[in-house]
């Protein structure tokens, strides 16, 4: 069919404009797909690096005074720290007899049933003195009146005696000797004592030092050594 002028219409007209119509949607379709086309890194933005960010830190010198200082206890330096109080001698409070010479007493030893303590002879006074023998010694009740108990010179378990020997002690300098004696049945006839009466020598003045403990205060016979420059062993 032909229109006016010669214009073709009907069928062949609508296919003209459908062709028409599917090339105009292809061309859309393919230039809005062709993201998908691009090979990697073309057509695509250019990617800024990202700038890290660095805390602006800065110190200040602080005043001494702007720092609040927690209270503390004040401690002693080391070399004055106190240590025990040991027990005062005669020596050390100056208990100095006329005489010129005192006596102590350490503590007791035991081993095996056996006691012993050490005593030391201490010259307290200005001048030499001559000492040639052995301590004397008594065992008290608790009245302080003297007990039953022999004193014997010599050896012991706990000690050697190597004898008298003269010995002209200087101020300041010590001797020494050892006063033993058994504290288990299997030893004799035990009678308990309260303290210990000791003297550097016969007729010189003499300390009197308690037993404590009733481990220590039975005693069979007590035996000592004479005063020497070392120690019994």
């Amino acid at each position: 069919m032909r229109g006016p002028a010669g214009t073709r219409t009907g069928t062949g007209a609508r296919r003209g404009v459908v062709a028409a119509c599917l090339t105009g949607a292809l061309a859309l379709t393919l230039s809005g797909c062709a993201g998908f086309l691009v090979p990697a890194g073309e057509g695509e933005p250019e990617l800024t690096p990202s700038t890290s960010y660095t805390p602006d830190v800065h110190a200040d010198e602080l005043d001494p005074s702007d720092l609040a200082v927690a209270p503390s206890a004040e401690r002693p330096p080391a070399g004055d720290v106190p240590g025990p109080t040991p027990t005062p001698s005669a020596v050390a409070t100056g208990d100095c007899p006329s005489s010129g010479v005192v006596v102590d007493m350490g503590e007791v030893q035991a081993a095996l049933g056996h006691r012993a303590v050490s005593l030391t002879l201490t010259n307290c006074g200005s001048k030499p003195f001559r000492v040639d023998g052995y301590p004397s010694v008594r065992a008290l009740d608790d009245e302080g009146d003297p007990l039953p108990v022999p004193v014997n010179p010599g050896s012991s378990y706990m000690g050697t005696d190597r004898g008298p020997k003269q010995v002209m002690l200087k101020p300041g300098k010590t001797l020494n000797a050892l006063l033993a004696w058994v504290s288990t049945p299997t030893g004799g006839d035990l009678i308990e004592g309260d303290a210990l009466e000791i003297a550097p020598a016969p007729g010189l003045e003499a300390r009197t030092f308690p037993l404590e403990g009733s481990d220590v205060r039975l005693l069979d016979e007590l035996n000592m050594t004479a005063w020497r420059a070392v120690s019994p062993r």
